[in-house]
């Protein structure tokens, strides 16, 4: 340390250090540097807290115990100070720590909402390793207080199962309705533990009732849900995970509070697969891609969704070839789930492989039963086969797929949509065409891409004004989409406003891919001609 402080000079370069790294979203680096400003100026204000940050979005668990320590002997009892310092003593099976760090930051007013998320979980699962009776009382509680709350109850019933009271816990699970998706979710967790202490009919009922509630939704936690919770860190791990997952998605939330729920779930049990997924999905929308993706790599083979999810992350590097064969490795391990075989296609569509792709629609179609959900999905899988064979150039055999679509969904606008849209642009019956992009426009004329659809028909028809009107309407719908943007800047020039065309142009140039690249500098050069007017 004392190498690095002379070699970097003095605490407020090594404070710039670590401004800069945080930043740059390096948090070992910015801990690392305010580790060398505290040897020098430990009493500087804020310094603990921003040390205590950065552990957390770096995993430093000792780091992160010293600075909450520190920061907890001082009187500054922050909320992640109090988990951390929770989690180090359930990690050390110090009960009464757990306990009393608990207790040490009341909530006086009683609005402290994430308090009530996790005050009532902690004391349950402290109770189960202090061996104290009857442990599910504060969750039992906390779930019939106003609103009954069947999350809380269901990991009231887990507490029960790790408790050496199986019996309990069917009974009060029998009880609850799976009104949610965490409830889903809990219940899951609940039915694996049932099976793992000799209670395989309860277990399997349970699991036909959330079959019948989440209604076939295959959304990536419920098909990591399947470990039995057995000890009291596992039991608050899974349940911290689960926190973390639904914070994650609400709407402009910040990043931090996620984080720090996954990363608490992470170290009492990093073995738990929803903890791990929790965590990378908050170290992912935190800004740091590379810490997520390590949490996938090494040699212990992943659950599917879980290898599915670095698939995405190969694509999302580039790799497109290593991770179409992640993703079917993924789509293919264990009886098919729909929504892992969506995905692999997303990935094998964005390698432009259509051969996987075509694999992929294959596996979804084995799983389509004949209810109108799924009879409107084979109409979609149609249209996206149709699309692959489009982009082969074969007409033909696109368009039986496209008519099979649509004797299937005839009023669907998104395939009324794409059958007329891949004719005209191909000026194939051009009436009949119109008049299913005008069917689509009609049902949804909000959507800006049925809307581009219509004013380009319009345009290929010479319906100049009309065209130019939509058009403008659906960049305002969708304004960084630079097939839309494109389209406007034509129709601009075919109706005479030359040097708004240009402009629009210019715009479509900063959005475009390759090709569409090289064309537009074709119109900003030459103006619209039939070899440069968009496809």
């Amino acid at each position: 340390m004392q190498a690095a402080s002379s070699d970097g000079g003095s605490a407020i370069h090594a404070l710039a250090r670590a401004k800069l790294a945080e930043e740059a979203g390096d948090p070992a680096s910015a801990l690392a540097a305010l580790t060398i400003v505290a040897s020098e100026a430990p009493e500087l204000p804020g310094l603990r807290a921003r040390m205590l940050e950065q552990a957390i979005q770096a995993g430093d668990l000792v780091a992160a115990r010293s600075a909450a320590s520190l920061l907890w002997s001082a009187g500054e009892r922050r909320f992640d100070a109090q988990l951390v310092l929770i989690v180090d003593a359930m990690r050390r099976s110090d009960w009464k720590a757990a306990r009393d760090y608990l207790g040490g930051r009341p909530d006086k007013s009683g609005g402290d909402a994430i308090a009530r998320l996790i005050q009532p979980a902690f004391n349950s699962w402290i109770d189960v390793g202090a061996r104290e009776q009857t442990p599910e009382r504060h969750l039992v509680a906390a779930a019939g207080r106003a609103r009954p709350e069947p999350a809380i109850a269901l990991e009231a019933a887990i507490v029960q199962a790790v408790a050496k009271r199986p019996a309990d816990a069917v009974v009060l699970a029998a009880n609850t309705v799976l009104t949610d998706r965490t409830s889903q979710l809990v219940a899951l967790r609940l039915a694996a533990t049932l099976e793992a202490t000799g209670q395989g009919d309860a277990a399997k009922a349970l699991r036909g009732r959330i079959a019948l509630a989440a209604g076939g939704r295959e959304d990536p936690v419920l098909l990591l849900s399947g470990q039995p919770v057995s000890t009291p860190r596992g039991g608050m791990a899974h349940w911290l995970g689960l926190l973390a997952d639904g914070l994650a998605r609400t709407p402009n939330g910040s990043p931090k509070l996620p984080l720090l729920f996954a990363r608490a779930s992470y170290w009492l049990d990093d073995k738990d697969w929803t903890a791990r997924s929790a965590l990378v999905e908050a170290l992912d929308r935190n800004g740091q891609r590379a810490d997520a993706i390590a949490l996938l790599a090494g040699p212990k083979p992943l659950p599917p969704a879980l290898q599915m999810r670095r698939a995405e992350f190969l694509a999302g590097t580039g790799d497109l070839a290593m991770a179409v064969r992640e993703a079917e490795a993924a789509a293919s391990d264990g009886p098919p789930a729909r929504s892992l075989l969506v995905r692999f296609a997303d990935i094998a569509r964005q390698a432009g492989d259509r051969a996987a792709a075509a694999r992929a629609y294959d596996g979804i179609e084995a799983t389509l039963g004949e209810d109108a959900g799924d009879r409107n999905l084979r109409g979609s899988l149609l249209i996206a086969r149709a699309e692959l064979l489009l982009q082969g150039n074969d007409w033909d055999a696109a368009k039986q797929l496209m008519d099979q679509a649509l004797a299937i969904s005839p009023a669907d606008p998104t395939i009324l949509n794409f059958t007329g849209y891949s004719a005209i642009e191909r000026r194939k019956d051009v009436p009949q065409s119109l008049a299913r992009i005008e069917a689509a426009w009609n049902a949804e004329p909000q959507n800006a891409s049925i809307t581009d659809s219509l004013g380009w028909a319009y345009f290929l028809t010479g319906r100049t004004d009309e065209a130019v009107a939509l058009l403008e309407k659906a960049q305002r719908g969708d304004p960084t989409n630079a097939v839309i943007v494109e389209h406007l800047g034509d129709a601009y020039w075919q109706s005479g406003s030359k040097f708004q065309a240009r402009y629009t142009w210019r715009a479509a140039a900063l959005l475009a891919e390759a090709d569409m690249a090289t064309r537009i500098e074709a119109k900003l050069r030459d103006g619209l001609t039939h070899a440069t007017t968009a496809p």
